[in-house]
């Protein structure tokens, strides 16, 4: 960790954050309103330190409006010690609660009152739609409540001047995900890892019984949560609120779950959002379709609600990071408003932090309410967005398999390898890669055990049925080796002779990026490689150059924020402790940079910011320090390879010898049950979307050539698909060869760098971070290019 807090990162326009925002003599309000969601602690924890450290005093809102209304010690000022610890805690800790009062001018004219006392003139609002509204017309009336307070004497004509104007920012926290113009509420990703954790459960007990269950999620106005919980355990049918069935539906449901038993699978689930509806308007509920299934085909059928526990539980990663770097951003958005900026909203697009007018955001999701109030259906969808959209096509795509004699046959062989290490969601690739392309007409055949199983022949067809169930499996069912396909080019060029392979996707690390170059290298030997080839990035160090994100980092990420959780709780109850934790990755220190936002560590060690000893004993005199607070714990997150020499064990030691009579350490080394383990949501659904999307754009290419006999040679036939920003983009190989730093197998440039100086303010020290400009504040639209949203 430098002290200093310069960052490493790539050029760009960076600024000293105090020389141009300083909050001195500004007060900041923050309050959580509403339903509660997973996260909203990480993001007031965020908008306390970041303000606190711009020299802005903070208040604690409590009780959301109904805490403005009341005043009194409702509105306390928070220091740094008031939100450690609460990270991984769910729910919000200084309470949410609906409030009728301040829908009426009365109770706005109070809640103006208790802020101009303690000289509030920006508040920080996380909530939904509707807290925001309220948010937004309160700064509307604003000048106009003044005056009125002013008339009544209860405050002076200098409060009235000096207090003119509120700044208001939101950040949306909402389990489902039903807010127009970002891609991720806060809490979203924490409620599908909820209904994940039962659907996984209620997988093995329907088998062992051959039951059908269904299962009944939140989302009275948004169906978010059944649709991507059904894409992520490849549910036989799903109910949304804005695309109901067509009519004739429970024939279609009856028909399409009695196929599916033939096939000899045990089980059906059912998945319904609790605010389904048929084309007429009319509810669809859980009870109903269970007397259905039960009177047309007599199944043993049972009903799950989820309910309330969709809201519960820690926050996961995503969630953590997410409310953090929104939390971060809402502050320097209220540093920087003048009298003329709208109401904002600071949301997610792709994977980029924007500011949107808040009215505008408002008024578009009112508008999903009333295409389907209205029956408009289709508006209602496209409404939704783009990643909505696209997440109901692909779900309808792999759920419903056609006839055989209905789909025409493309007369094309498609193969699918994994290569590299294991990283969780590779299966749910493999099973949309599969699905997607016999939808499409191709052969698909399935090569076990990487480049040697290529070699050896170790080939087969692989049918729709056969990856049934597959997306909720960890590891890689098809086998993978971290085996390079030099010393077998003559081997897999016979092989795909042999089996006449027209395209191949690849699923794996860096050695799967490495051998798809070699692979490109030997094109002018060999002409069996001169076909289609895309690569989909999956692997828990997320180094792979051309994308963001890898399937595996996720669950990587959510593995080390779990135990982290565990190693905190075990260091408060002994006091005095600070944990030495390494993390894998290779040379690529994604996972303990992210690791240390999530989980909110004092410090994390990574390659691509090099440390010295002066680093080291500075990192140790700030735990000191902390020592003499009420936290009276430290963690420390190691990359396995961000040092030669300053070893796990060098820093232990040194830490241990440094703090000897202030603190003692421990160290734990997690090692690889970061490969392991149960996939999250964001990984299922990454793995699957992004595997259909690269068999689309091999069959647009097999296509393309059809009839004429194209031998591929050019550049962009041998691509890597990713996630860059926010759009979904494949890049050919050639281009990337410049981006990467081959000794140390990382990306010459990596996004996350830019989010260091985050962890390092969140965690008390001084960085210098990047500020978007003022006025960059973007309009609610759908833009070109591929949504790169999950």
């Amino acid at each position: 960790m430098d002290p200093k807090g310069v960052p490493l990162t790539p050029k760009g326009s960076y600024r000293k954050f105090l020389e141009h925002l300083s909050g001195a003599g500004k007060a900041i309000g923050v309050l959580t309103s509403g339903g509660d969601a997973q996260g909203m602690n990480a993001a007031v924890r965020a908008v306390v330190r970041m303000g606190i450290y711009v020299g802005a005093k903070v208040y604690f809102i409590y009780e959301g409006y109904q805490g403005m209304v009341d005043g009194g010690n409702n509105i306390v000022e928070a220091d740094w010690e008031s939100v450690s610890s609460i990270l991984q805690v769910g729910g919000t800790i200084i309470g949410s609660a609906r409030c009728k009062v301040f829908r009426t001018r009365e109770g706005r004219l109070k809640a103006a009152l208790n802020l101009v006392q303690r000289g509030i003139t920006n508040v920080c609002v996380i909530g939904g739609d509707g807290s925001l509204t309220g948010a937004n017309l309160f700064r509307e009336e604003w000048s106009g409540l003044l005056e009125e307070l002013a008339q009544n004497g209860q405050i002076s004509k200098e409060d009235v001047q000096k207090h003119s104007y509120l700044n208001v920012v939101g950040m949306v926290g909402s389990i489902d995900n039903d807010f127009c113009g970002t891609d991720m509420t806060i809490g979203t990703d924490s409620a599908l890892h909820r209904i994940m954790e039962v659907i996984d459960a209620i997988m093995t007990t329907a088998q062992s019984h051959q039951r059908t269950f269904v299962l009944e999620v939140m989302g009275r106005h948004c169906g978010y949560l059944a649709l991507v919980s059904a894409l992520a355990c490849g549910a036989d049918w799903v109910f949304l609120p804005e695309s109901p069935p067509e009519e004739g539906w429970q024939e279609a449901m009856c028909v399409k779950l009695s196929e599916n038993r033939a096939q000899k699978k045990r089980l059906n689930i059912i998945i319904v959002a609790e605010g389904a509806i048929d084309t007429q308007n009319k509810p669809i509920t859980s009870e109903q379709i269970k007397e259905l299934v039960v009177a047309q085909l007599g199944y043993d059928t049972r009903v799950t609600i989820l309910g309330h526990v969709q809201r519960g539980g820690t926050p996961s990663a995503f969630d953590r990071i997410l409310a953090s770097r929104l939390g971060v951003e809402a502050v320097v958005a209220l540093l920087q408003a003048t009298p003329e900026t709208p109401a904002c909203v600071v949301s997610l697009r792709g994977n980029q932090a924007v500011r949107l007018p808040l009215m505008e955001c408002v008024q578009m999701t009112q508008g999903v309410q009333k295409a389907m109030d209205e029956r408009r259906f289709k508006d209602a969808v496209k409404l939704r967005g783009r990643s909505f959209e696209g997440n109901l096509n692909t779900y309808k795509r792999l759920a419903i398999k056609l006839p055989d004699s209905q789909i025409p046959k493309s007369g094309f062989n498609v193969a699918i390898i994994n290569v590299g290490a294991p990283a969780a969601g590779m299966n749910a690739a493999v099973r949309s890669a599969v699905r997607f392309g016999i939808s499409e007409g191709h052969k698909m055949f399935a090569i076990y055990d990487g480049f040697e199983g290529f070699a050896k022949g170790q080939i087969k067809e692989i049918g729709w049925s056969d990856v049934g169930g597959w997306t909720g499996q960890g590891g890689s069912i098809l086998g993978t080796k971290r085996i390079l396909p030099k010393k077998y080019l003559e081997e897999i060029a016979a092989q795909m002779r042999t089996h006449s392979i027209n395209a191949l996707l690849i699923i794996g690390g860096f050695e799967a990026y490495l051998g798809l170059l070699e692979l490109s290298a030997s094109r002018g030997k060999h002409e069996e490689f001169c076909v289609p080839m895309v690569m989909v990035p999956a692997t828990v160090s997320n180094n792979v150059p051309g994308s963001d994100f890898s399937i595996g980092a996720d669950t990587a990420l959510n593995t080390i924020t779990d135990t982290c959780d565990r190693i905190k709780q075990s260091a408060s109850g002994t006091k005095r402790r600070v944990f030495i934790i390494e993390t894998m990755g290779g040379y690529c220190g994604y996972l303990a940079n992210m690791g240390g936002l999530a989980a909110g560590a004092d410090a994390a060690y990574i390659f691509e910011e090099p440390f010295d000893i002066r680093d080291l004993q500075s990192n140790v005199e700030h735990l000191t320090e902390k020592m003499k607070t009420t936290i009276q714990r430290g963690l420390v997150l190691r990359n396995e390879s961000c040092s030669e020499n300053y070893t796990t064990d060098f820093i232990y030691q040194l830490y241990s010898e440094e703090g000897k009579g202030v603190f003692d350490c421990r160290k734990n080394v997690l090692g690889h049950m970061q490969q392991g383990g149960v996939p999250s949501p964001f990984d299922r659904n990454f793995g699957t979307k992004i595997s259909a999307r690269a068999m689309q754009w091999i069959t647009t290419k097999l296509k393309e050539a059809q009839g004429i006999g194209k031998r591929f040679v050019t550049d962009d036939s041998i691509c890597v698909l990713g996630i860059n920003k926010r759009n979904l983009l494949f890049r050919p190989v050639a281009e990337l060869k410049e981006e990467t730093d081959f000794e140390h197998r990382i990306p010459k440039e990596q996004w996350w760098l830019k989010l260091r100086p985050l962890m390092k303010i969140l965690a008390k020290y001084k960085a210098s971070f990047e500020v978007p400009d003022s006025s960059q504040m973007e309009h609610v639209h759908f833009g070109h290019g591929e949504p790169a949203a999950i």
